[in-house]
């Protein structure tokens, strides 16, 4: 397929801006990138699509999400709000993923996915938890993967917290579909070995993690210091602050991800940086939880490799990009903090970087020749200039999420003028909705 008469924002290296783009797809690659004329003198009897001026950039990537709490949107939960973060966890979301079925798994993933695809998100890490339904959910999950035609990597959320039994079976489950992977070279599929918090976890089951882990060269995902519960509970527990615990519990690494990360001391970023660890940063659902902002560019200045996730909120990256670049400026009080174009490099090369770990073959977030075809078409014509200088601050303050108009991954088209292609957006809708509905009534 020929893509052609396109803006393209390249991203990479060295990143431009070409007017009247083109770019050739094969074998769900970029073979070839260039103006209009020049390729459509090269390859004139390839199937063309018509980008009609739009601009083309590569497709968005989310570092961490929980399809899970898709049931979650407009649900009030019962009793006086919640007052801190360790509430919110007991009161809501401890309460929703305890009454969730294989089947609201299932749904919840797909409404998430529909999100993604209609948001121009197609590489998603996601974090998984459903204590009542744990056998099976990332099949379930996978699953959905697989019909939405995206690309994400799957972990279940280890915990104690609902007992030993089920800190047990949420270590079975990611070492049976990590091993399901090694046979099947599913190409959309990746996986992690999931751990809730060091505020839920034992030393103990730690240890059986880390053993289940070895054996199938996983790495962990994990959230880390969200609040300063966390660390309390650290240091009660351990004499230790919650890096440090995780670190001599051999938790951290180059193929780990640390969540959030909002309450690290130096020390602590100094041994993320030492380890490779990743981090992923979540302003909107930090703001949201009252939980603080992370020291981002602390921990970049430090050579922490930091990325951008969206913790379960909308799979609309372009949001999380804005909300990274004002909640810091506000913050520090200091409108120089996170400037755009460290925004893009989270987003774009960072996050791109933190797919190879699941991928390492796949080059994501340019468009280049070898790179994987995840495009975003947006229907955005600016009123002044746009140059690939500039453009972080165009996306930033004049691309919204409802100007994408297509979606395409590894070179299979998701969406196409708006419509989407793999998933049934109204059949979907209609049952997860009767199925949340389900899912309220056991929580009250």
């Amino acid at each position: 397929m020929l893509i052609t008469h396109a803006r393209i924002a390249t991203f990479g290296s060295d990143p431009q801006l070409i007017e009247d783009g083109a770019l050739l797809i094969r074998g769900g690659t970029v073979a070839e990138v260039g103006t209009t004329m020049e390729l459509t003198t090269r390859h004139p009897r390839e199937e063309r699509w018509d980008a009609e001026g739009q601009l083309v950039m590569p497709a968005a990537i989310c570092g961490h999400t929980h399809f899970y709490g898709a049931f979650a949107r407009g649900m009030a939960i019962p009793g006086e709000p919640p007052s801190n973060f360790p509430q919110i966890l007991e009161r809501l979301w401890w309460r929703l993923d305890k009454a969730l079925t294989l089947e609201d798994v299932r749904y919840s993933a797909l409404v998430c996915l529909v999100d993604a695809i209609r948001h121009g998100t197609t590489t998603l890490i996601d974090h998984h938890a459903s204590p009542n339904a744990i056998e099976g959910s990332l099949d379930v999950i996978a699953d959905a993967v697989e019909q939405a035609g995206v690309r994400a990597s799957l972990c279940y959320e280890v915990t104690d917290r609902d007992g030993p039994e089920r800190a047990r079976a949420g270590i079975e489950e990611n070492v049976r579909f990590a091993r399901s992977l090694l046979t099947s070279r599913n190409s959309q599929l990746a996986a992690s070995f999931g751990l809730h918090a060091s505020l839920t976890l034992s030393d103990e089951t730690l240890a059986d993690c880390v053993a289940a882990a070895r054996e199938l060269d996983l790495g962990f995902h994990v959230h880390v210091a969200e609040d300063a519960a966390d660390q309390e509970d650290s240091l009660r527990k351990s004499g230790k602050r919650v890096v440090h615990r995780l670190h001599d519990a051999g938790i951290l690494g180059p193929q780990t991800i640390a969540v959030h990360c909002v309450h690290v001391d130096k020390g602590e970023i100094r041994v993320l940086a030492e380890t490779g660890t990743w981090v992923t940063h979540q302003p909107r659902s930090n703001m949201n939880n009252g939980v603080g902002v992370a020291p981002v560019e602390r921990m970049v200045d430090a050579g922490v490799h930091v990325a951008l996730g969206n913790d379960g909120f909308s799979n609309n990256m372009f949001a999380e990009m804005k909300a990274a670049y004002l909640v810091h400026k506000l913050a520090q009080r200091d409108p120089r903090a996170m400037p755009g174009d460290l925004v893009m490099r989270l987003a774009y090369d960072n996050n791109a970087s933190l797919a190879r770990v699941f991928w390492p073959d796949l080059t994501l977030g340019q468009i280049a020749p070898g790179a994987s075809a995840d495009l975003v078409f947006l229907d955005y014509h600016p009123t002044t200039p746009l140059t690939a200088g500039n453009l972080p601050w165009h996306i930033l303050f004049g691309v919204e999420a409802s100007m994408v108009t297509a979606t395409v991954c590894a070179g299979r088209v998701l969406m196409q003028d708006r419509r989407l292609l793999t998933l049934d957006e109204e059949e979907i809708t209609a049952r997860s909705r009767e199925l949340a509905a389900g899912v309220w009534e056991r929580l009250t």
